[in-house]
């Protein structure tokens, strides 16, 4: 993970490109759930999100995704109200790319947690994440995924989306 400090420019402030395997989002045509993905991240500084993207490692049926993005109680692992929304159309040959969800600007505050889920109703996309060590777990936030049959979900230390939040600091 890295995070920069700009001053007047809309720029990556939180990154995260490590990827060595594949988290999918979607319908598999062999289980009867739903997938969803999801990332918590705290804020290194004061700004307005423009943008949050994801890495799309694959595209097996194409069709919207979309991202809602929320405050996130750390302590309880609960989700607060979406504060910001945007959909994305993906095509087969989106493969390998960063997909940009571009959101109305929304006002984020440094060392608050948020978080970011994706959801399909139409589509199968694997979405690039890194798997780190059982030394070295991710600090900045945690991966989650959820299911139809699992709204709740579960939250993971080791694992970690590939993605970036970019912001006016």
């Amino acid at each position: 993970m890295k995070t920069t400090k700009h001053d007047s420019h809309l720029r990556p402030l939180l990154t995260q490109t490590q990827n060595n395997t594949t988290l999918w989002l979607g319908h598999l045509k062999t289980d009867p759930r739903d997938h969803f993905a999801g990332q918590t991240f705290k804020s290194p500084s004061d700004g307005l999100l423009d943008n949050i993207q994801v890495y799309s490692s694959a595209v097996q049926q194409p069709g919207e995704i979309s991202l809602t993005l929320h405050e996130f109680d750390n302590n309880t692992k609960i989700w607060g109200p979406s504060i910001g929304n945007s959909t994305v159309g993906l095509q087969r040959g989106d493969d390998a790319k960063w997909i940009r969800f571009k959101l109305q600007p929304v006002s984020l505050r440094r060392d608050f947690v948020y978080g970011f889920r994706l959801q399909t109703n139409n589509a199968l996309i694997g979405i690039g994440e890194a798997a780190t060590g059982t030394k070295d777990p991710f600090t900045f936030g945690h991966e989650w995924s959820g299911d139809s049959k699992n709204m709740q979900g579960h939250f993971f230390t080791y694992f970690s989306l590939a993605f970036k939040v970019e912001l006016c600091a």
